[in-house]
């Protein structure tokens, strides 16, 4: 298997409703192939848009000692976004997988890297699709290089766990977020992350520790409910309010578990999609969401495809 797995665009097919014409359109007759890096890739548009990047690696889930299988999650996504009806006012482009067959994550989380800052030179809005919660620091160091290391960025994770665990010898599923504020220290830039709809059952007391210590802003499972929401909301405007970009990722494993049973870790309780989807409506109102990814969906552990159909919902949400 390649490193990096160019488009293919035979994933972007489904039902097609000819007498009803523009207006019946969906995903697959719309999602243009991108040429990572190019500056002017063959066949595509200039326009800027959402570029889609696969992630196709679950190394990270492995040495965190999680069930495998997340690598074959951007294909799955596809496949149900392919079918999904077209709302959107700006082009999507799909710019293949980055994988890792060799076990070479930080390589891997380079080659992401590379991909999210050239969509973003070209004025794109990167959507990430996982793959593991390893993506997380290959997305940020793509958005950091981008922005040369300047201006706030405030990270936002909807996430079960913390994903603060110390990188010992590797990084994996579980350090991402301690990686990225290991960066943030060692080129001089502020560590702003917010985690909403953390586990207690899930996460020890060294990582609520851990969070405390670096400033961490955190909400728990139990308090994020519908009539939760005005406070969230005031919440997230405090937070946004100190950055000047955001990072959106999304672990798939805050959502409860008899909605989102494809992942490796199925939630207890979770956090419904009633009070995920106004988040994220207001984070993407807040004009400072730069880039955005999804973790965690293993399809082999998915029931009726009923995981990467929420999954592609939250793609459709992101965009539109």
């Amino acid at each position: 298997m390649d490193k990096f797995n160019p488009v293919d665009m035979s994933l972007w097919q489904g039902r097609q409703d000819p007498e009803d014409g523009e207006l019946a359109l969906r995903w697959h007759d719309k999602v243009q192939p991108w040429a990572a890096g190019a500056q002017e890739p063959a066949g595509v548009q200039d326009t800027a848009g959402v570029v889609l990047l696969g992630f196709a690696c679950d190394e990270g889930v492995r040495r965190n000692k999680g069930r495998v299988g997340a690598a074959g999650a951007p294909q799955a996504v596809r496949k149900l976004l392919a079918n999904t009806a077209w709302h959107l006012n700006r082009p999507v482009y799909d710019g293949g997988d980055v994988s890792c067959p060799d076990g070479d994550l930080d390589a891997a989380h380079g080659r992401l890297a590379e991909r999210v800052a050239a969509a973003l030179d070209l004025g794109h809005f990167p959507l990430v699709l996982g793959g593991g919660h390893e993506v997380a620091f290959g997305s940020w160091s793509g958005l950091n290089r981008h922005l040369g290391g300047s201006g706030k960025v405030g990270i936002i994770n909807f996430d079960a766990h913390f994903d603060l665990r110390m990188k010992q010898e590797l990084a994996s599923s579980g350090t991402p977020f301690f990686q990225i504020a290991e960066q943030c220290a060692a080129q001089g830039t502020p560590f702003h992350y917010a985690c909403l709809g953390v586990a207690e059952t899930a996460n020890t007391q060294a990582l609520f520790a851990r969070a405390d210590e670096l400033g961490v802003w955190y909400v728990k499972d139990e308090a994020m409910s519908e009539r939760a929401l005005p406070t969230l909301l005031s919440g997230l405007d405090a937070f946004i309010a100190r950055c000047d970009h955001l990072y959106l990722t999304i672990d798939l494993d805050v959502l409860p578990g008899n909605l989102m049973p494809g992942v490796s870790a199925p939630a207890a309780r979770g956090v419904d999609l009633a009070v995920i989807e106004p988040l994220i409506a207001h984070i993407r109102a807040s004009g400072k969401l730069r880039l955005a990814d999804l973790a965690e969906l293993n399809p082999t552990l998915d029931q009726d495809n009923r995981s990467a159909r929420v999954a592609a919902r939250l793609v459709h949400l992101l965009t539109r």
